[in-house]
């Protein structure tokens, strides 16, 4: 892959972060455009997209894709054929589905890092959701490091807590900079291999993440739910900052679907 000219030089020292909803992320670092999990339509079966939320157009011009797992609100098959021109990073198991489906979808060993382009490398890491098992896709699920541009990104996919969450910056070979972690889901209630806020605020405790990002809130939800009730959809963000500020001194970027930030290498200054 060939770095991006457009910005990456402004931005080789960190991070930018936009949030497209649910656990879609566009990361630009060291001149490399990557998105998570991307869900890029207003429909999702018996799902629906928040009616006051943009759906973003940009997001094409991407170098890579990181694939978590292949549940529907992860893994939209529409989406990541709109995306086809990018690989696919993701388990083995999920690799292969994707390779079936028309997707460059690369060989990635689960314990060593690829490069993504010069200076950017991938990994993928543990995550633990076995729930809702699929019969008709694999089920492999995994969370990913990137590093690259003086930043270690986590980004978690879905997962429960799990001890060997310390063990991530040594993976890395540095701090975890920024952490995108998941707090919430598209039902009032979450089913287990997911985290709320407190489980997450744990998460960026146990990894010692700098700085963290919420997702997988505040987007979805069941088709025909009243628009008057769904405060229970965005609500999770502002008690996981409650959360993170009682367990470590780690900074919360509470987003706007659409809105971004940036994170620097630390010692670097913040803007």
């Amino acid at each position: 892959m060939t770095p991006r000219a457009d910005g990456g030089a402004q931005r080789a020292a960190g991070v930018h972060v936009t949030w497209l909803g649910h656990s879609s992320v566009v990361l630009e670092l060291a001149g490399v455009r990557v998105v998570t999990d991307p869900l890029l339509r207003r429909r999702l079966g018996p799902l629906s997209r928040r009616h006051d939320l943009p759906v973003h157009r940009h997001v094409d011009e991407v170098d890579a894709v990181l694939l978590s797992h292949l549940h529907h609100d992860h893994a939209d098959l529409p989406s990541l054929r709109r995306l086809g021109h990018a690989p696919v990073i993701t388990d083995p198991a999920n690799a292969a589905w994707a390779r079936g489906r028309g997707l460059q979808a690369p060989e990635v060993p689960p314990d060593e890092w690829v490069p993504l382009a010069d200076g950017v490398d991938a990994r993928l890491v543990r995550a633990v959701h076995e729930s809702r098992p699929m019969p008709h896709r694999p089920n492999a699920a995994s969370g990913m490091l990137l590093r690259g541009g003086g930043i270690v990104v986590w980004f978690a996919g879905d997962t429960a807590l799990y001890p060997e969450m310390d063990e991530l910056a040594g993976l890395a070979g540095g701090a975890v900079d920024l952490a995108l972690l998941p707090v919430g889901g598209w039902g009032p209630r979450l089913s287990p291999g997911h985290m709320g806020p407190g489980e997450a605020a744990e998460a960026a405790a146990r990894s010692e993440a700098r700085h963290v990002v919420p997702i997988h809130y505040g987007t979805l939800h069941p088709t025909g739910w009243p628009r008057e009730r769904l405060a229970w959809t965005y609500a999770p963000a502002d008690r996981f900052a409650t959360h993170l500020a009682e367990r470590t001194d780690a900074s919360a970027h509470v987003l706007d679907v659409g809105a971004s930030t940036t994170v620097l290498p630390s010692g670097a200054q913040e803007t």
